[in-house]
């Protein structure tokens, strides 16, 4: 039985909980709340780091030095990040669902996320060239498949 199976999410080590990140970079994208109605919208404006073609932080390890506002995702903040889109691995286990089908833990690689259309791969714009973030909001972040 795989470790996502057989421990809670409390139970993993650093290793296993950073491996349950499949490498969308959903989360990398800038996100607008609407201050009447607290709707959340997502932009394809990404984050000055993310590599547009991996999907990957371009700086990882040391993120917090270029992006400040970089947020670590934990046992103990995962309920309150209502931002993280439905499809990310962190949210489905906290929810009592599955590793999606194309998950890179299940394939193997991030390929079938990319070809699923679950990763910012191809559709994303580096934010500094936006000028008028509400002309970015876009939909396809809200796919969840399976």
């Amino acid at each position: 039985m795989a470790f996502w199976q057989s421990k809670t999410l409390a139970q993993m080590s650093t290793t296993e909980w950073e491996s349950l990140c499949d490498g969308c970079g959903k989360c990398c994208l800038n996100k607008l709340i609407d201050d009447e109605t607290e709707d959340l919208y997502y932009t394809n404006a990404a984050c000055l780091l993310l590599d547009h073609q991996t999907a990957g932080c371009q700086h990882y390890t040391d993120r917090f030095t270029h992006v400040p506002q970089c947020t670590v995702i934990t046992i103990d903040n995962i309920h309150e990040l209502t931002w993280l889109p439905d499809s990310c691995a962190y949210r489905r286990l906290a929810a009592g669902r599955e590793l999606p089908s194309w998950h890179p833990l299940l394939t193997g690689s991030k390929e079938a996320m990319h070809l699923a259309g679950m990763s910012i791969q191809g559709k994303v714009v580096d934010e500094r060239r936006v000028k008028d973030i509400e002309d970015h909001i876009v939909l396809w972040p809200l796919k969840d498949v399976d």
